[in-house]
């Protein structure tokens, strides 16, 4: 893919993606807006499917949804909301030391800026960009495995970890696209362009992709 043609690409996955459903974390941000919501939201999909994801915040939310109530909750009441997110006791216990922190540090107030987000333990660049962008509405990428897999792909970039793709699309992708790319390549990625055996032969943006590593396709 040139780099002129993700105008192109970019419009086309707009469309493409009302078919399937939107990734949980997005869906909390719709309907809260809240920051810390999307946080916590971000930490129980790490490893876990989207519906998974979306039934777990929806308990655990119900039970606790600020920093001061979630610090309040024992670890053990955390788990029995989120189970059977993966690693569900390892995030139970962050998401309680972060409330923790959030409470006696902040205020109990998210922090908007990346490098404050990724002082807390579990939080790494994926869910800090989600929370600047989702929760905030301010300029970022998110990129995770989807985004990093899919811009390869296309030839777009040539990057070999999430974190070396987050900074080329910085330099390289029009600003228009920050807040929305995340969104639309997870969806596209999960529906479409899998990880193995993609399903090229339907594919909306077959014309534009380098197919880059790509063996074997539907």
């Amino acid at each position: 893919m040139k780099g002129e043609q993700i105008h192109e690409a970019m419009a086309l996955l707009a469309g493409a993606v009302t078919a399937w459903v939107t990734p949980a974390v997005t869906i909390v941000s719709q309907r809260s807006g809240d920051p810390f919501k999307v946080l916590v939201s971000c930490i129980l999909s790490l490893r876990t499917k989207d519906k998974t994801t979306g039934e777990a915040s929806d308990r655990l939310f119900r039970l606790a949804d600020t920093p001061e109530q979630m610090a309040l909750l024992s670890v053990e009441e955390i788990e029995q909301a989120i189970y059977p997110v993966g690693f569900y006791r390892n995030k139970a216990g962050q998401i309680k030391e972060i409330s923790r922190e959030l409470v006696e540090k902040y205020g109990s107030r998210v922090p908007e800026e990346i490098d404050e987000l990724l002082k807390f333990k579990g939080v790494g660049r994926k869910t800090a960009n989600l929370v600047v962008t989702l929760g905030y509405g301010k300029p970022g990428i998110c990129v995770d495995i989807h985004v990093h897999r899919i811009c390869n792909r296309w030839g777009y970039v040539v990057t070999n970890s999430p974190d070396e793709t987050e900074q080329v699309l910085r330099r390289e992708l029009p600003r228009q696209y920050w807040l929305t790319i995340n969104d639309l390549l997870v969806t596209f990625g999960q529906n479409q362009c899998l990880p193995v055996s993609p399903l090229c032969s339907t594919c909306p943006l077959f014309h534009l992709c380098d197919r880059v590593g790509v063996q074997k396709s539907r």
